[in-house]
């Protein structure tokens, strides 16, 4: 990571002919692209790293194109001569994901919504002018075939996990007839593909459009469909139909023929299913496959999103079996057994976390019944050891950063929270009063502290249970 920096700073150097102040590396995503804000003497700029080079052209070579169309999204400055590194305009780290979980459904997140609809009509109908889609990572457009992979991902991860009987045959003619009827579509411009709120950066009202190298030719519906529907906004269905519509208008704005809104609406709806079919895929392969605890804790709300549009809206093609079985996906039945219980004010059970250090010992546990769990965080890579972290702890960024990306720390918590999860549905379920989960480490410091936070995280966002936070050995912690 050491060269990395030195690289970055040297083709910043070489760009704008005087060196960074400081170059800060930022958490990473669920890609495998690393981000860094380069501070220079008035301005801040990113530095991306990828060794997937074709995607880096892509999202480069498509960035141009939408910046010479006067388009919402941002600046690449220069990139290094094996396209590995290129420097971009920095757009702020503020999503509209962010804002809106901060907001709630307000005034001003309502006018960023339509902001954002209104320029993704834009990029989508003005940024597909004169765009080199042979360019595109995997398929220049997102046809029949495409849409049937996203049905069978939900098939295979999904409903084949869960065991739930159904006529293969009749299924399948079913996936084969949705994707026929959505890929027939009159308007066929750029579709970002993830368009959603996470992915538009809000700089002082201004919007910015990022990770968009996925793109290619499709239906405008899609990206409406995955920018109202996305499961973690979780928008009111008044906001979803207002917002739908002003997208509508603002399409048929910059289209040469108004759009047949009733035609365009049933496709939209598929584009819907097809979206909230292809985040459960996901998360059954995340939670059901990997065991990741936060997409398990997902499938309740992305079960609700899906029985609420069933009930609700008309897709314009009927497909028998395929209905048939996803009635059963929304059952309450289904929908119960992946929802945790859930604490109220009443609840008696407190749940005590502790960091500790072994140097001090296990802390004493007092409670009336005793018991509970001690985990030994020492298997872990310590970055206590290196200078850079020596003096932090594992509130800090830096050390979350670097304990997420260079050790098995969080395979380490998912088998963790497999165990304690057990506990605490059996205790809140007899009204148990107390439970006590200690993480220990060398120092007390770095990794037992990390861990014992985010396994509050965790209990907390899951069950909304009470959770006492302790960091036994804080005074002790070292200080530069």
């Amino acid at each position: 990571m050491h060269n990395l920096t030195d690289n970055i700073q040297q083709l910043f150097t070489k760009w704008n002919n005087s060196p960074a102040q400081h170059i800060e590396k930022l958490q990473q995503s669920g890609s495998d692209r690393i981000y860094y804000r380069i501070f220079s003497a008035n301005k801040t700029f990113i530095a991306t790293y990828n060794l997937n080079i074709q995607e880096n052209k892509t999202f480069i070579a498509f960035a141009h194109h939408f910046k010479q169309q006067g388009l919402s999204v941002p600046t690449i400055f220069c990139t290094n001569d094996d396209v590995t590194i290129y420097i971009q305009e920095d757009v702020g780290s503020n999503s509209l994901l962010n804002i809106l979980e901060q907001e709630g459904e307000s005034e001003n997140v309502f006018n960023l919504f339509k902001k954002s609809l209104q320029q993704l009509a834009a990029i989508q109908i003005k940024g597909n002018e004169g765009l080199d889609y042979s360019l595109c990572i995997t398929a220049q457009e997102f046809g029949k075939e495409a849409i049937l992979s996203d049905l069978l991902y939900f098939k295979y991860y999904f409903l084949d996990t869960l065991k739930i009987p159904y006529d293969k045959q009749a299924m399948l003619q079913d996936f084969e007839a949705l994707s026929i009827y959505l890929s027939y579509t009159e308007h066929k411009y750029f579709m970002f593909r993830d368009f959603q709120s996470r992915n538009i950066m809000v700089e002082k009202n201004n919007l910015s459009f990022i990770d968009f190298q996925g793109g290619m030719k499709g239906a405008l519906q899609y990206d409406v469909a995955s920018f109202l529907w996305q499961a973690k906004a979780n928008l009111s269905n008044e906001w979803k139909e207002i917002l739908l519509n002003y997208y509508i208008d603002e399409a048929d704005k910059l289209l040469p023929k108004k759009i047949e809104r009733t035609v365009f609406i049933n496709q939209y709806n598929g584009y819907v299913l097809i979206r909230l079919l292809q985040v459960l895929g996901a998360y059954g392969f995340r939670g059901l496959f990997e065991r990741k605890a936060h997409f398990l804790t997902s499938i309740p709300l992305a079960l609700q999103n899906l029985k609420f549009f069933l009930e609700n809206k008309k897709v314009g093609i009927t497909t028998p079996e395929f209905d048939r079985v996803l009635k059963i996906v929304v059952s309450n039945e289904m929908i119960e057994r992946f929802t945790p219980p859930q604490a109220t004010e009443n609840t008696p059970l407190k749940i005590t976390i502790n960091s500790f250090s072994y140097k001090k010992g296990i802390p004493v546990d007092n409670s009336e019944n005793g018991g509970g769990f001690v985990f030994d965080m020492r298997g872990i890579l310590n970055p206590g050891r290196q200078e850079a972290y020596k003096y932090l702890s594992g509130k800090d960024k830096p050390v979350q950063d670097f304990l997420e990306q260079h050790t098995k720390m969080n395979t380490f918590l998912n088998s963790v929270w497999d165990l304690i999860d057990i506990n605490v549905e059996n205790y809140l379920e007899r009204n148990f009063e107390s439970l006590i989960i200690n993480f220990g480490c060398t120092g007390g410091q770095h990794r037992s502290v990390y861990a014992a936070e985010q396994t509050a995280r965790h209990l907390r966002n899951k069950y909304k249970v009470k959770v006492i936070l302790n960091h036994t050995n804080q005074e002790n912690w070292l200080k530069s």
